[in-house]
């Protein structure tokens, strides 16, 4: 290998063998299938051999990509031990660090996980900024972004943790008053204002739901969980933030229109700063062990 050559390109290699796809590649390391398919160019180009076979399958590798699959699956495993190697030390990092997000998740879903985040880093601070419009983290507005979208910003590195299923909710205050049936037209709701707009969630309200039954309008996720919780109407609210309680009853599936996905996102000039790397991985941890909450298959 030459000095172009590095544990990056290695990755990609190792995830399109693993997963078979660019696409499926793509997913796991948080980046756009044209991303892989570059690095895996550039990979072949440095090396001066084809690595993968496109088959109608999938991709599979050739005999010069199983050589350089069992080089980058050792480097893999010694990373991996060096990791775990230094893993005591980094009960010592410190400092500050700014985490932005969207309200649902500040209110729902992190308190728990920052908790244990601070048991295990007591010296480093979270500041935690609830946003609906992204900080930027190229100006250090923040150092990482924990973001609800299918399109995470190209500027960006990162990965997807975990999806986010919505379906439609009300409270048995609301439920309980009279018989309305499945028929949205004849249900009161609450709805989101136009700052949603270039959102899937708006665009599901406007084809299902007319105008004349949005009886409540808010501009924040948590405010419409709270809206019906309190019996103001159905609402079409996250999974992982209804299911489970008895002040919410589901009503239907999961709607798959607006499904979207978690991104914990970072700058790639501060990836691999210890504080960001150590808050990263703890939260993908914390995300996969909450999926099947927040991707709707516990039920109501």
């Amino acid at each position: 290998m030459n000095e172009r050559d590095d544990w990056g390109d290695l990755r990609y290699l190792l995830a399109v063998a693993r997963h078979g796809s660019l696409s499926a590649a793509a997913r796991t390391l948080g980046v756009n299938h044209s991303t892989v398919l570059r690095r895996i160019a550039a990979l072949e180009s440095a090396m001066e051999v084809q690595l993968f076979d496109k088959r109608p399958g999938g991709y599979v590798l050739t005999a010069a990509g199983e050589e350089m699959h069992r080089v980058a699956l050792k480097v893999e495993e010694d990373l991996a031990t060096a990791h775990r190697r230094l893993s005591g030390r980094d009960s010592r990092i410190g400092g500050t660090l700014r985490v932005t997000t969207v309200d649902s998740l500040a209110l729902y879903v992190l308190p728990p996980h920052l908790a244990a985040f601070r048991r295990r880093y007591p010296d480093l601070r979270v500041d935690l900024v609830v946003a609906e419009a992204s900080l930027s983290l190229t100006r250090r507005e923040a150092d990482v972004a924990i973001r609800t979208t299918n399109r995470p910003p190209e500027t960006l590195v990162g990965r997807a943790v975990s999806g986010l299923a919505f379906a439609v909710y009300g409270a048995p205050a609301y439920l309980d008053g009279a018989d309305r049936g499945d028929d949205p037209a004849r249900h009161v709701w609450v709805g989101l204002d136009e700052s949603f707009d270039h959102t899937a969630l708006a665009r599901w309200y406007k084809q299902t739901v007319p105008p004349e039954c949005i009886g409540h309008r808010v501009n924040s996720v948590a405010v419409a969980i709270e809206a019906v919780r309190a019996g103001l109407g159905l609402g079409l609210l996250p999974c992982g933030m209804a299911d489970g309680t008895p002040a919410f009853r589901r009503r239907g599936p999961v709607i798959d229109a607006v499904t979207g996905a978690i991104w914990l996102l970072t700058h790639e000039d501060l990836r691999h700063m210890g504080r960001v790397r150590a808050f990263l991985d703890v939260m993908a941890d914390a995300f996969a062990g909450e999926r099947d909450r927040l991707e709707g298959r516990l039920g109501n």
